[in-house]
């Protein structure tokens, strides 16, 4: 039997009442260290879409499958220069940057 839990919260709530406000040291560290697990995920998702391997996508961009799992795992971090070519290269997509204030 479900039980229904009526101290859902979203995401946002969450991370305010965990990380604290926007202001605040922790909150900045956690959204960095978010920025790059989505970097991650996004990139593991586009090459999956593309119904490429990692190691065919090492192969059309000449790295090594390990480089392109480490940073699909927020393992290790990613050069601008790499990562517009595993996108353009390798994935046939272009790259687009955004500075928010």
């Amino acid at each position: 039997m479900k039980t229904k839990n009526s101290e859902f919260v979203s995401l946002d709530q969450f991370i305010e009442s965990n990380y604290g406000n926007s202001d605040n040291n922790s909150r900045d560290q956690f959204e960095s260290g978010y920025q790059h697990f989505k970097l991650g995920f996004l990139l593991h998702e586009a090459r999956k879409n593309q119904g490429l391997t990692q190691e065919e996508l090492a192969l059309k961009v000449g790295t090594t499958k390990s480089y392109i799992s480490k940073i699909e795992n927020d393992v290790k971090e990613v050069r601008l220069s790499t990562l517009k070519k595993i996108v353009e290269v390798g994935l046939g997509g272009q790259l687009h940057i955004s500075i928010d204030f």
